[in-house]
């Protein structure tokens, strides 16, 4: 039996990851004595005031353990793909990466394997923790799959649910999600490298009963205050702390991170602010209000709503 978890964790893998997220999963790999032999992340940014090289999350994960690091700008470039060959990777791990080409994702033996933030086939794209909470589930989950050429589509591999509070921000749910999706992968690894794994495809549910998570843009972040408030409420909930559902205040932008709601009939029409200057601030919904708690108006700092009627008065 030892010999045999040996040879499983001699599997040469590649991980490809940028963001917070992936570094959870890439710890789990390392503490367990699995042999990652390349990263790969997103090139160096400028970032902050002084524009000066930001290292991805990954990366500066990666430099710490002394794993070694690609940051190819294309990933079809010759001489990138003549480095990934050369690391003879037996496994590639995908966690909050960009979308492959097939000469990368089919190169290695064992395939390519992705750590997905929903309950696949459900929530497929680039935010599924925003739009699963943004919706109003009340669960949420981490899937693990292997590529091919559809996006978020190749057979799920194993899965496991995670249940979303009523007050939950997207922010908590990527931080529980995030923990979830590194237990699962390790599961997953240890699945493929024992030839224990068996896909499940995803071919049986109809594409029209699918729910997708497309990438967010600023016109999907304003509050409509003609809807119901419980709309309102999950789009501030399933946009904290960011990019942050906003709406205007004095005709300057404010961005709302927390609130509440109450359920009651409205006696201003949607939109209308009443507010006592002191302790409450809230907007009238279709069919209630929103009870505004940590905002941030155009060029202030982020704060509760106490501080913010002290320095600021509601006409």
């Amino acid at each position: 039996m030892q010999s045999e978890l040996t040879d499983q964790k001699n599997t040469r893998i590649i991980f490809m990851g940028t963001p917070d997220f992936a570094v959870a999963s890439l710890d789990i790999l390392v503490q367990n004595g699995y042999n990652v032999v390349g990263v790969i992340t997103a090139p160096d940014k400028p970032a902050g005031r002084g524009l000066q090289l930001q290292q991805s999350a990954v990366k500066q994960y990666a430099v710490s353990k002394g794993i070694r690091v690609l940051q190819p700008e294309k990933l079809k470039n010759p001489e990138f793909l003549e480095e990934l060959r050369a690391l003879k990777a037996d496994l590639q791990v995908v966690v909050a990466f960009r979308m492959l080409p097939e000469v990368v994702w089919d190169m290695p033996p064992l395939g390519t394997i992705n750590v997905h933030a929903s309950l696949l086939p459900n929530y497929r794209g680039a935010a599924p923790i925003n739009w699963a909470i943004i919706n109003g589930e009340k669960q949420s989950g981490v899937t693990t799959f292997k590529l091919q050429h559809e996006i978020d589509t190749g057979d799920i591999l194993f899965s496991q649910s995670v249940d979303i509070r009523d007050d939950e921000t997207a922010g908590e749910l990527h931080d529980d999600l995030m923990a979830t999706g590194a237990g699962l992968l390790l599961k997953t690894v240890q699945a493929l490298a024992s030839g224990n794994a068996k896909g499940t495809p995803q071919a049986h549910i109809k594409a029209e009963d699918i729910k997708h998570a497309p990438k967010i843009f600023k016109e999907d972040c304003q509050i409509k205050w003609e809807q119901p408030v419980e709309q309102i409420y999950n789009l501030v909930r399933g946009l904290s702390p960011y990019p942050t559902a906003w709406t205007t205040l004095n005709d300057k932008g404010l961005k709302i991170f927390k609130a509440t709601r109450e359920h009651t009939t409205p006696s201003v029409a949607p939109g209308q602010v009443i507010s006592d200057n002191k302790t409450y601030l809230k907007i009238a919904a279709a069919d209630g209000y929103l009870s505004l708690l940590e905002i941030q108006l155009e060029g202030k700092k982020r704060m509760d709503i106490d501080a913010f009627l002290r320095g600021n008065k509601i006409n």
